[in-house]
Formats: C-alpha cells, structure tokens, sequence
C-alpha cells in the first residue's frame, strides 16, 4: 500500500504545480487545502527539497516552490525519494537487490518471476508519468 508520506507528497507536489506564479507556498496553506498535517507536512517537504524537487524561501513571503518545470519530475523519482524501492520483494528490486533466505534458485522461482512482472509494470507506469500528467 501507498505510505500516507508518499500520498501526502505527491498531493503537496501537484499543488505547487498548479500555482500560477510558482512563487513560494506557506506550508500553512498547503497543509490546510490538501488537509494535511502541518507538522508531518514540514518533514515530507524537506525530505522533497534535499532531493532536488523544491526550494525554499524563509521570512515574508517565504514557502516552497518547485525548482523544476512539472514535465521534467518523474514519478519514478518521487516514489523511489519517498517510498523507497519499488519492487515488493527485495531478490527483484534494482536499486537495493538482496537474495531471499529461503530461496534456493531465483531462475526457477514462482514467486520472483511474478514479482519481476509487477515491478516492471509498475516502473513503466511511473516512468510514462511526470507530475505535469497529475495535473
């Protein structure tokens, strides 16, 4: 299942997308139109803004806002910066690849070969989708 993290970024991603000017957002505002916590909320925008999806402005007029046009952040970026690797079982995951304790052959296993399907298709989806096609 989606992380409440992940589902939470993503919705904060595609409304600093939608702002007109994409001049910095209060977090306040974004907690309240997306009814978010504010406080979860500031540890999801770091984590986004030590990625390389958003800068920040302190002070006056202060918030976040997206350092990239929408077309150019990838999905597969964004899940894999929030919700870790992608594959549901580790003898499959590309980036954090471990062998199963309890499986003697990779090649021949049922569960592997199924798991390879669902992670490629998943990656297809994410890779076919910017946050320009979330909004």
């Amino acid at each position: 299942m989606l992380s409440r993290k992940t589902k939470y970024g993503l919705k904060a991603l595609t409304y600093l997308a939608r702002t007109k000017d994409r001049g910095p957002v209060p977090i306040a505002e974004i907690a309240r139109e997306e009814n978010i916590s504010q406080k979860f909320l500031e540890s999801i925008l770091l984590t986004l803004r030590r990625n390389g999806f958003l800068g920040s402005r302190k002070g006056k007029g202060g918030g976040y806002y997206l350092i990239k046009e929408p077309v150019q952040i990838q999905m597969e970026t964004v899940m894999r910066v929030l919700e870790g690797p992608i594959a549901m079982v580790s003898c499959v995951s590309l980036n954090f690849y471990e062998p199963c304790a309890d499986c003697p052959d990779e090649a021949s296993c049922s569960v592997h070969k199924l798991m390879l399907q669902v992670r490629d298709s998943t990656l297809e989806v994410y890779r076919s989708n910017s946050l320009a096609d979330l909004i």
